[in-house]
């Protein structure tokens, strides 16, 4: 293999741990920190929407958002996720990784304040434009994905590359931890700022005039992180792989590496020629040899991503609703409005605290060691056993004096999650494909990620809804109940455990070696060492 690979990709894999890794996790990380409390705030406040804008004659009390709409809110930044992940995806092949990045950045900023600021008449015109903005939102986070994980698997060595990427993907969880933190301090100041009689638990209606700015703010300050990286992004030179393979600039793909490593290295433009001029290594996405090469890998990136998504977020956004049913969180009829935000902000941050961000960073320490697809494969073997376990004796949980158990193992499903496919599903689509389809195929098996999420999201608000009388007099739809949501994610767990044995291991190994970009020129080194007896004309 080192015969064939060129010098600047093998001082790239071969390169000791430096500033310029950590430098390009942070960047591309913080893209990251941004999608995740973008994608997630809404949770923390889609209860304070119904108090304001649903509260009305025949209306649950104290106000709750109808399941179509709620559905809407939470849902409609996946659609653009999913969007985005494809269009930036085939872009960031297309223009380069660099010139995509700033644009999903500045189109995040632009949509984040927006979502604060969304307007309307009525309620169902702010809810439609808070709508329309994170869609665009969505849109813009969709590109972070394959563009971030591309990125750092094209700047990053062979033996920790796997931790690098995992490292920008861990960012979500200091995300979803920022989002509960910011929930906290915002609702706990406007309480404090505002001392008033409407703020007694014995009023049902309590919901101060301040509440409509809690959201707003909540939901505007993802605009802050994303502003604090445009600046280094524009700065980071494009990748020597996508110079190098893609655009076929020797020169500069041995420059821009040569000041990153601070190494002599030669251009070598011969050799990049012979490599992508090779009969083998022009297939396109929809051709047989990129489906005999990489068609069971896409399989297996994609429909991982999906069923783990279908259980990460409903886990996510509906947490929530869990903890109201099992009584952790209080009932909304005890609490104000601004009470109801920080409680919710309160559980959720603590569940991010103990489990989820830790069970990134276990990844992020052991993907290099124990590889890819064991992390994977027990990740999704330990949530399927967890989800079972808190389904089947759903009854028992909800008592009052087990509620503490329950909550402890519902954070163990994040955990696992964490510390297996919601990380893995991230790293291995951005190694095994061809430098020119890398970043579409991590971004064709992302969307199917975010049809996962979009499954999640709009199949868990209507399965989960109880037989509460109240609802139902109100006209709202009942489903299945908590209990029997938790069983089929659990089956849908168990169907990843099943996907992932069509995921190959990458730990080790070369981004070439994983997709194969120098296979044909070693068919012809191999076919012309067989000696001068031999027939077979190189392919």
């Amino acid at each position: 293999m080192a015969k064939n690979q060129l010098e600047v990709l093998n001082a790239l894999d071969v390169a000791k741990t430096q500033l310029y890794h950590f430098t390009t996790i942070v960047i591309a990380g913080m893209g990251f920190f941004t999608d995740a409390y973008d994608l997630f705030c809404i949770s923390l406040v889609t209860k304070l929407l119904g108090r304001i804008y649903y509260h009305h004659d025949g209306a649950p009390k104290p106000g709750i958002l109808p399941p179509g709409v709620s559905a809407a809110v939470n849902g409609v930044a996946f659609c653009g996720t999913l969007l985005g992940q494809l269009f930036f995806g085939w872009l960031g092949d297309k223009l380069g990784r660099k010139k995509v990045y700033g644009m999903t950045l500045m189109l995040m900023v632009i949509c984040s304040i927006a979502s604060g600021l969304s307007f309307g008449k009525t309620p169902n015109g702010v809810i439609a434009t808070l709508c329309f903005f994170r869609f665009w939102l969505g849109f813009g986070i969709g590109g972070d994905y394959p563009l971030s994980a591309t990125i750092m698997s094209e700047y990053a060595n062979k033996k920790t590359r796997g931790a690098f990427i995992a490292a920008v993907f861990a960012m979500q969880g200091f995300g979803i931890l920022a989002g509960g933190i910011v929930a906290l301090v915002v609702a706990g100041t406007f309480k404090n700022a505002y001392p008033s009689p409407i703020y007694s638990v014995n009023a049902k209606d309590s919901t101060p005039p301040e509440a409509d700015l809690v959201w707003r703010i909540i939901l505007m300050f993802g605009a802050i992180p994303a502003l604090l990286t445009y600046y280094w992004r524009m700065k980071m030179p494009e990748t020597a792989r996508y110079t190098a393979l893609v655009a076929k600039n020797a020169t500069k793909a041995a420059a821009d590496m040569a000041k990153v490593l601070n190494v002599e290295i030669e251009a070598e433009k011969d050799k990049i020629e012979k490599i992508v001029s090779e009969k083998g290594n022009n297939f396109g996405l929809f051709t047989k040899q990129f489906l005999h090469r990489h068609g069971l890998h896409l399989l297996g990136t994609t429909s991982t991503w999906f069923l783990l998504d279908i259980a990460f977020y409903s886990q996510n956004l509906f947490q929530k609703d869990i903890f109201s049913k099992i009584g952790w969180i209080p009932h909304p009829e005890t609490m104000n409005a601004l009470d109801e935000v920080f409680k919710i902000a309160r559980a959720q941050t603590l569940i991010a605290l103990c489990s989820t961000v830790p069970g990134y960073w276990f990844t992020v320490a052991f993907i290099d060691k124990i590889g890819r697809f064991a992390i994977q494969l027990m990740g999704f073997f330990f949530m399927t056993v967890f989800m079972f376990a808190l389904a089947i004796p759903y009854n028992h949980w909800t008592k009052k004096e087990n509620r503490i158990g329950f909550v402890i193992m519902y954070s163990l499903t994040f955990f696992f999650a964490n510390f297996g496919p919601n990380a893995t599903t991230f790293v291995v689509p951005a190694e095994i494909f061809p430098a020119r389809l890398r970043s579409t195929c991590h971004g064709i098996s992302a969307a199917a990620g975010k049809a996962g999420a979009i499954v999640g999201a709009f199949g868990f608000l209507y399965a989960a809804q109880s037989t509460d009388p109240k609802l139902v007099d109100a006209g709202y739809p009942t489903g299945i109940g908590v209990k029997n949501t938790l069983i089929v994610l659990g089956c849908v767990n168990l169907l990843g455990m099943l996907f992932t044995l069509l995921v190959p291991e990458s730990k080790g190994k070369s981004l070439e070696e994983m997709s194969k970009e120098n296979e044909g020129e070693e068919e012809n080194y191999e076919t012309e060492t067989k000696g001068e007896d031999a027939q077979t004309i190189p392919v």
